[in-house]
């Protein structure tokens, strides 16, 4: 079919929609709800037989349900209706929740259902779930739906019992130091997570909040500062403590846009003396950190757990560190990855927005992410294994396509570009991409700048492995397989190989020259202050809406690509080298 996505920003359940949607046959175009565009008119002019709505903040209008079927996501169960449905449910501490789809009508929330699918809720911040569990019970929902509209043998399900609860505000929100116990400030640390955050008062001024993990082993007076960590504080409650990684300013009337930064980066000099603390040496459920490394058996294990995916300068060199230290083990295969949320997403804008001169730290940090790139392509004395549990894009992309295997979940969306962000790219782009799906391939991934599922990323050859699994279950399978891989007798064969093939790649052209040319481009867009690089960064990071729905989204696209050409190819170098699990309860 010819489907139509509308939406109020292509975000991680829209682009996972998008592609898997596409990944089945369908010809799929995305309209973004923008102020001063008339969503009726988008509509007409694209002539779907089927609207989709995977994220929409407004309501569609009559002129457009009324003339086609409509579909609405919304992330709560039968019977749950309003804004701020995940929320409650975390603040709640709700151990099970589900995703609905109803047919748009005059009332929000309230049309008949096509489906509804049940989840659980771990303890997780809510946008780890809603890329999680969320999303796989969205995706399952919507497919259910669209197969049943396409039968034309259904009839949905008029909604009966309803409980609209009014949106999440800050009154509820608010954290009582001296009384929450750490359980409940984490709940509302993460059903705020990554907007609006929790309001609050800190050093003194008025700040945002995002982000939580629970500390047992600090303590002190309830709401003094305890510690920092990479970057994150520590902050007392009445029963403990509490991580929090990024904070963000109010926006006063009239003042630039505001957003997220590491604590420690945001506090500055009103930071008061406390100590810093290293991360603990072993993996450890009674504190954060956000690497870890453990070990079992032959297999080397290293973790980590980035805020929003993204990988600051200081970030990747603490990774570097910590893979090397991992290279010193005895292991016959590592394991880089293996979570549930963001694999990554490249260099960190919000610090490169943030700083004194952000040029230098654009290129301080893709250099950064390049010298880890780096490690990862030229490690011969063991299998290196990107185990990518969610979402990944750019230089995040990148760096799993480095290692010798990528197992992917079924869940997770790659976004193999840069040209968004107005950047040519590095990584060793030009060398990984094209190796692993050949030169066509690469130049019109990077041109068409749409996700990727992870069945058409293993069918292109992206990665070599997609596990079916539950977002909470990749870990456990990654580390079954990873132990049959350490055990097989061809290991040390593949090792013996993996160093010729190197060798004979570095005496045919080395790998530095792939990052030199990549490298030359990226510094000219860095030190050019009229490249759209550093107005497309502050846009992102400042979460400005578009203007428009941007082009290259308005064109249907289907399973082998778009109708019609967008931009211009862009020219790389280098040789050519399922249904989900997790549905309980679902109708």
């Amino acid at each position: 079919m010819h489907i139509l996505l509308v939406a109020s920003a292509f975000n991680s359940l829209t682009q996972r929609v998008h592609a898997e949607l596409r990944e089945r046959g369908h010809a799929v175009a995305v309209e973004l709800a923008l102020p001063g565009r008339s969503l009726t008119e988008a509509v007409r002019r694209h002539d779907p037989e089927l609207v989709i709505a995977p994220m929409l903040k407004t309501a569609i209008p009559r002129e457009v349900w009324s003339a086609r079927p409509c579909f609405v996501v919304h992330p709560g169960p039968l019977g749950d209706r309003g804004p701020s449905s995940l929320d409650w449910a975390i603040q709640a501490g709700a151990e099970d929740w589900g995703v609905t789809v109803f047919q748009a009508d005059a009332e929000m929330d309230a049309g008949d259902v096509w489906a509804s699918v049940r989840c659980p809720v771990p303890p997780v911040s809510k946008s780890d779930l809603y890329r999680g569990e969320i999303a796989d019970a969205a995706l399952a929902a919507v497919l259910r739906s669209v197969e049943r509209f396409s039968a034309g043998t259904f009839a949905p399900v008029p909604q009966r019992a309803a409980r609209t609860r009014p949106y999440l505000d800050q009154s509820v929100r608010r954290i009582d130091w001296f009384t929450d116990t750490t359980e409940t400030v984490v709940r509302k640390l993460r059903a705020a997570d990554t907007q609006p955050g929790v309001r609050d008062v800190l050093c003194g001024e008025q700040w945002y909040l995002h982000g939580g993990h629970p500390e047992h082993g600090l303590h002190g007076a309830p709401g003094t500062l305890l510690a920092t960590r990479t970057g994150a504080i520590c902050r007392a409650t009445s029963d403990g403590a509490v991580w929090i990684p990024e904070l963000r300013r109010p926006r006063r009337p009239g003042g630039p846009p505001t957003f997220k930064l590491p604590a420690v980066t945001a506090l500055g000099d009103r930071l008061p003396p406390v100590p810093d603390l290293a991360a603990p040496p072993t993996a450890s459920a009674r504190t954060w950190a956000d690497i870890r490394y453990t070990e079992e058996g032959a297999v080397g294990f290293l973790s980590f757990a980035f805020s929003g995916g993204a990988m600051s300068t200081s970030q990747c060199r603490r990774l570097l560190d910590a893979y090397r230290e991992a290279c010193a083990r005895p292991t016959t295969v590592l394991v880089l990855g293996g979570q549930r949320d963001f694999f990554s997403n490249g260099i960190h804008l919000g610090v490169i927005e943030a700083a004194p001169d952000p040029a230098a730290e654009s290129w301080a940090n893709i250099n950064a992410v390049d010298d880890l790139v780096e490690a990862v392509l030229t490690t011969t004395d063991r299998l290196v294994v990107a185990a990518v549990g969610g979402n990944a894009a750019a230089g995040g992309v990148m760096l799993a396509l480095a290692a010798d295997e990528v197992w992917c979940r079924a869940g997770a969306v790659l976004n193999p570009h840069y040209r968004l962000m107005g950047l040519y790219g590095s990584e060793y782009w030009t060398y990984t991409l094209p190796r692993r799906v050949g030169v066509a391939t690469a130049e019109r991934l990077m041109g068409e700048a749409l996700p990727v599922s992870a069945a058409s990323a293993l069918r292109l050859g992206m990665v070599d492995r997609v596990l079916d699994c539950g977002t909470g279950d990749f870990a456990g399978e990654v580390g079954g397989l990873a132990a049959r891989m350490a055990a097989l007798p061809g290991s040390r064969s593949r090792l013996v190989a993996k160093k010729a093939e190197l060798e004979a790649q570095e005496a045919l052209e080395p790998l530095s020259a792939f990052r030199e040319r990549e490298l030359a481009r990226m510094r000219r867009i860095f030190d050019d202050p009229y490249a759209p690089y550093h107005e497309l960064r502050h846009a992102f990071v400042t979460k400005q809406r578009p203007t428009d729905t941007p082009p290259h989204l308005v064109h249907a696209v289907g399973p082998r690509g778009r109708t019609e050409p967008v931009g211009s190819p862009v020219r790389v170098t280098g040789t050519a080298p399922a249904d989900l699990s997790s549905r309980p309860d679902a109708w």
